[in-house]
């Protein structure tokens, strides 16, 4: 879990953080006295939290949560202030939590068990696959970026499918009518490249016209709802890879089997 924590004045950030590495040793802490900063460093590190001071000087937590939100809409924000008069503000920003100075230990293990948009992530796998909501890649807990958005459409096809597509399949997905060979070529050696320049080429395998993604080497929220996990069925807000139009089937599929009542890996 990658923790930000935002509190212009020395003291009291070193308080915030003390209390959420007691509460939370396992976090990846990363405190900031800029809000300007703590964005800066946002970009190019998203964190699955962030607690922020309200009443800052130049950016204060208030707007700096709209710009963390706008940025990665599922971000947990909450206020750590030792004001009150904020607090309808911060329920307008949907936020996950406010905490009235002094923090406590107690007061973020509290917020960290019961957050808005629930964590998953399973210890020991270094790519991993968000699909609910939009469908996002991670290596070693670095959001991927790709040159062709298609590639990663494809990519999202593959986790969707969670074993070996024919080429034939992917296409008729993904495409109203067949794309040029040349360019199916360039899209598959995009998702080769970015794994191997990792050292995950084994997360991806190619055959003769037809291509697939190992499921049992990567970390994919999906793959563990369906296993029944406990953290994996909280993360679960009824949003399958939103950005695909495809993906309806499988949440159709999903809201079938969440109402059920047993279900097992099989069904989707």
């Amino acid at each position: 879990m990658k923790i930000l924590a935002v509190d212009d004045k020395k003291l009291a950030l070193e308080a915030l953080t003390d209390a959420i590495a007691t509460a939370a040793p396992e976090a990846e802490i990363h405190g900031f006295r800029s809000p300007e900063a703590a964005l800066q460093f946002s970009l190019h590190t998203p964190c699955d939290v962030a607690f922020l001071d309200i009443d800052m000087q130049g950016t204060n937590g208030i707007a700096l949560a709209k710009k963390l939100k706008l940025l990665f809409p599922k971000i947990n924000v909450i206020f750590a202030t030792g004001y009150h008069d904020f607090a309808e503000d911060a329920l307008a920003l949907h936020c996950s939590g406010y905490l009235m100075k002094p923090i406590t230990p107690e007061k973020i293990r509290q917020e960290l068990s019961d957050l808005r948009h629930p964590l998953y992530r399973e210890k020991g796998k270094r790519v991993r696959f968000q699909t609910f909501g939009n469908f996002e890649v991670y290596i070693d807990g670095q959001p991927v970026k790709f040159h062709y958005e298609k590639a990663k459409e494809l990519l999202a096809y593959l986790v969707d499918r969670g074993t070996f597509c024919t080429n034939h399949e992917i296409m008729a997905t993904l495409w109203e009518q067949d794309p040029s060979s040349s360019y199916f070529r360039t899209l598959r050696k995009e998702l080769v490249d970015v794994f191997k320049s990792a050292g995950c080429e084994d997360v991806l395998v190619q055959q003769r016209g037809k291509m697939g993604i190992i499921p049992d080497l990567v970390d994919c929220d999906c793959y563990a709802w369906k296993r029944g996990d406990p953290s994996a069925l909280n993360a679960y807000q009824g949003e399958y890879m939103s950005q695909y139009s495809w993906g309806e089937f499988t949440l159709g599929a999903l809201h079938g089997l969440q109402t059920a009542p047993h279900f097992s890996d099989d069904h989707v």
